[in-house]
């Protein structure tokens, strides 16, 4: 846990004062029972009344003092607590973001969700109960058995046999309860993944009203939860009454035997009290490092998960520079050099040995059935996957001898599936570049073919969009991804299936805007669609992650017995539905 740990190195002087003035709290209440003492034996058993007023300004004073301190040290066990989880989640986001496609499938949303907000919150309070409690509690505990020697040697080795056994139980109890906890939020994700996969499928579930089926499969993996969070809390409910348990009858033997000795003339009442209030101590000091050690063992637990996270590291690393640079290359913008892939924990190759080039300028599309591996190529050009053979040149040099922000820099990204954030279009629109002009953004909008309802819309470029553009209509949706690729002006354009929920008509238009852009950026357009790519330089048709044939559409026509079928099947649907 090194690395979690280590956020807590910016809050050294927190992490020091916060202990030190709880230690400070401590010495001053282990004073009370003493001025107690004192006060029966001398001001009530001599009916001083002048001596009582004073131990009674003095017990007022080191309450007073106490509370200054008190407040004091959770000032600081606060300030370093919010702090550190402050600067641990955004190192976790940090690292996360840094993290290749392979690790995010691998780890899982869920996961990661439940990481950086249940699991930093339990450490953030694990954090502030150990500055608060972690030397108070003990430095009571001893040092009222050694203030009860000061009283009496044979009433203190109550204490000396009492305390062990408490320390048995509350330790047994923790180490019982770690392994338990780590199980609690494992199960916890699960739940998670399944509520998130249910309210983004939603509609999906009621169109095949499916209602009644999740919220029994969510109840099963609930009560699963439930099960296990209810066994863990029995075996951590043990701790107070156990513990209560044994103070009780030591305060019982403790209580005899000093009446005993008072009886005998060895002790006097105020010894008694004393003695009585230090194991009253002690109790209330052990009950909180009971519950100190239960928020400490989900947090230690909580922890080791985070530190699981750190300990991912991206497979996505530059590459020293290749020494051998093809001189063919310098008006090749992309190539693929019998490139193959394989996705982590797959039993088969999604992409085999595939092979081909993109000039600079030119535009090429990508067809083929459903599992054919089109994303799975596009994925490869920014480098969201590692290639498992093979290289792939961006403008003659391996994408793996740039840095992420460099190739990333050159390409303009649109996915399959159109994500838009929550706030202004405006705002959407500068994800693709911080210092886009107006006009560089309405240029953008005009390509995609989303200028005229932008402008109908109250506000423009300022109107407002919901969490993920629920407000916007699906080619809405669409075309303002696509717009904010363009914003940024790329060398290389994918179009990753973006088009799909456009009309011919649109889709036609969109195809034209781009090739008459004056940057002429070099376009990879994947599409379902014939039509769409038809009129694209180069045709690339996969089938089953192998290259089936390429070509422009006539010589594909002719040729390639897939594409025929694609294209067949779609015109004889267009001519069924006239």
């Amino acid at each position: 846990m090194n690395t979690v740990l280590g956020y807590l190195k910016n809050y050294k002087k927190e992490s020091v004062l916060a202990p030190l003035f709880k230690l400070l709290e401590a010495s001053f209440e282990l004073f009370v029972p003493l001025v107690m003492s004192s006060m029966i034996d001398r001001g009530i058993a001599q009916k001083d009344t002048s001596y009582i007023l004073r131990m009674g300004l003095l017990l007022l004073l080191l309450g007073a003092i106490g509370l200054v301190c008190a407040i004091t040290a959770q000032y600081f066990a606060a300030r370093a607590a919010t702090g550190f989880s402050s600067k641990l989640k955004h190192g976790l986001f940090a690292h996360i973001q840094s993290l290749s496609f392979t690790e995010m499938d691998e780890i899982g949303t869920s996961t990661l969700i439940t990481r950086l907000t249940s699991d930093i919150n339990q450490v953030q309070n694990g954090v502030n109960l150990m500055l608060r409690l972690f030397l108070r509690s003990p430095f009571i505990v001893f040092g009222a058995m050694l203030m009860a020697f000061t009283i009496d040697v044979k009433a203190a080795l109550i204490f000396v046999v009492t305390i062990p056994l408490l320390s048995i139980v509350v330790f047994g109890i923790m180490l019982v309860s770690i392994p338990l906890y780590r199980k609690v939020q494992a199960s916890l994700d699960h739940v998670l993944g399944q509520t998130r996969e249910n309210l983004t499928g939603i509609r999906v579930i009621r169109a095949f009203n499916k209602q009644e089926a999740e919220a029994a499969s969510f109840q099963k993996n609930n009560e699963a939860l439930t099960d296990i969070q209810i066994f863990v809390g029995r075996i951590s409910g043990l701790m107070n009454p156990v513990t209560y348990l044994i103070i009780n009858g030591a305060t019982i033997v403790l209580i005899w035997t000093g009446a005993i000795q008072v009886d005998s003339g060895i002790l006097t009442q105020g010894d008694v009290v004393a003695l009585v209030n230090y194991m009253s101590q002690i109790l209330v000091e052990l009950v909180k490092l009971a519950n100190l050690i239960i928020t400490v063992t989900k947090a230690v637990a909580c922890a080791r998960r985070i530190q699981k996270v750190f300990d991912v590291t991206s497979s996505l690393h530059p590459q020293e520079p290749s020494k051998e640079q093809a001189k063919e290359a310098e008006d090749i913008a992309i190539l693929f050099d019998h490139v193959s892939l394989k996705y982590k924990n797959a039993g088969a190759e999604a992409l085999t040995d595939i092979h081909f080039q993109v000039k600079k300028g030119q535009t090429i599309g990508i067809i083929g059935g459903t599992g054919s591996g089109k994303s799975s190529v596009v994925n490869l050009i920014p480098r969201f996957y590692d290639v498992t053979g093979g290289k792939i040149l961006v403008n003659g040099k391996d994408v793996r001898e740039y840095t992420q922000k460099e190739l990333r820099g050159k390409i303009g990204m649109v996915m399959q599936k159109a994500v838009l954030f929550q706030g202004t279009i405006r705002e959407n629109m500068k994800w693709g570049k911080d210092d886009a002009s107006e006009q560089d953004l309405w240029d953008a909008l005009e390509t995609a073919q989303a200028k005229e309802f932008v402008e109908q819309k109250e506000g423009g470029l300022d109107a407002f969009v919901s969490q993920g553009g629920k407000n916007l209509s699906g080619g809405q949706r669409q075309r303002l991804t696509i717009a904010r690729a363009l914003v940024r002006k790329p060398e290389i354009l994918i179009l990753d299936d973006s088009a799909s929920a456009l009309d011919f008509a649109t889709d036609a238009r969109l195809r034209r805007a781009i090739r008459e852009l004056k940057e002429n950026p070099t376009v990879v357009i994947v599409s379902q669609r014939a039509s769409s790519i038809q009129h694209a330089d180069q045709i690339i048709v996969l089938d089953d992650g192998k290259i089936a044939g390429i070509g422009t559409h006539r010589q594909l026509l002719a040729s390639c017995e897939i594409y025929q079928e694609i294209y067949d099947s779609q015109f004889e649907r267009k001519e069924a539905a006239k």
